[in-house]
């Protein structure tokens, strides 16, 4: 019985060309960025989930700086009942 190493199993034999994710910036840098504020409750329900989480910035591309603002923006929206905590 020959042993099979697994390296080359469920590929069909051809190799694969690397996938590509093109890098985003950051919707708060730049130029004509919106400002973090807590009283824009548009803006902060784009980072907020169905659910009512805060989206974490591998998904929306935000700086660790900006998520930071973001989140503490979210958080004082949510204390002044401008935003929910959650949705049911």
């Amino acid at each position: 019985m020959e042993s099979q190493s697994g390296g080359d199993r469920g590929r069909g034999g051809a190799a694969r060309r690397p996938f590509f994710r093109r890098r985003k910036s950051c919707p708060f840098s730049g130029p004509n960025a919106p400002k973090i504020d807590y009283k824009d409750v548009k803006l902060l329900q784009r980072f907020v989930s169905e659910r009512g989480k805060i989206v974490p910035s591998r998904i929306t591309a935000v700086s660790t700086k900006k998520q930071r603002e973001l989140s503490q923006a979210i958080k004082r929206a949510r204390y002044l009942g401008l935003l929910p905590y959650a949705v049911k």
